[in-house]
């Protein structure tokens, strides 16, 4: 199982897949590892049946944000106690944030993404409203047109990455929409009011974008959770950038039934 475990890794790592691997590091154990792999299959044990899915899924959320940490578990995964500390590297780079727009919802979201681990860039043409004061939370600050800044990055963009475009402005919207389109990153949201849609739809249309790939624009950005200030706004974008990863449809958990963590 060891040698198995660590051909796995050295294959995957040579590749330059993403993966996780848990070590206990302290308690009952120690040593014993568990490799979560690409396809979210794992191998390797922790000890029990329990505690390796416990493990996979919080390995699967710490891969998603390219973080690595130590955790502390139960010797069957229990929550809040401390038999075991289990130390989980991650072996993907931090997912990237793209966005579009120097407006004020922009500093929260880049707060609130920060948080989830991302690596967030911001983007505008303005250099007298895009500049590293007003956003000194964001890893970059590009002053560049859309289409230009994509260019650069669009071939590094994956299903883990987000395109956020906060701007009300056609010349700006189009080209980072359409440029986003061109790439194979996860999560595409832009923000304005339905009449603001409605508007930008059709400048779209006559930009050449198809009925199929209105269906990755998500706009009016974020889950309906109700959001009015640029803080609650940032949480309702990253609260569906969440869901759509994960396929869940987000219902309040007050009238689901069932465990509130999926095993995966």
């Amino acid at each position: 199982m060891a040698t198995n475990l660590f051909d796995e890794f050295k294959k995957n790592l040579n590749k330059g897949l993403p993966m996780a691997l848990a070590t206990i590091i302290k308690g009952p154990g120690q040593g014993a590892k568990l490799l979560l792999l690409p396809d979210s299959s794992h191998i390797g044990s922790l000890g029990n049946k329990k505690i390796d899915r416990v493990l996979s899924r919080d390995m699967a959320g710490e891969l998603a944000a390219g973080r690595t940490s130590i955790r502390h578990y139960g010797i069957e995964g229990e929550a809040r106690e401390e038999t075991l500390s289990i130390f989980i590297e991650s072996f993907a780079s931090p997912p990237k944030m793209i966005i579009f727009g120097a407006v004020d919802f922009t500093a929260a979201l880049v707060r609130i993404a920060k948080v989830l681990g991302y690596n967030v860039i911001v983007c505008d043409a303005r250099p007298v409203f895009a500049t590293k004061a007003r956003f000194p939370q964001a890893d970059s600050v590009e002053n560049e047109w859309p289409n230009e800044l994509m260019k650069k990055l669009g071939e590094s963009l994956g299903p883990r990455d987000a395109v956020c475009v906060l701007t009300h402005d056609n010349k700006f919207d189009v080209p980072a929409i359409t440029s986003a389109l061109q790439t194979k990153v996860g999560y595409i949201g832009v923000m304005g009011s339905r009449k603001t849609h409605e508007n930008r739809t059709e400048r779209l249309i006559e930009a050449g974008v198809t009925s199929e790939e209105f269906k990755r624009i998500m706009s009016p950005i974020g889950l309906d959770l109700g959001a009015r200030t640029p803080e609650e706004t940032a949480i309702s974008i990253c609260a569906e950038i969440i869901s759509m990863r994960t396929g869940r449809t987000a219902p309040h958990l007050k009238i689901g039934e069932g465990p509130i963590h999926a095993d995966r």
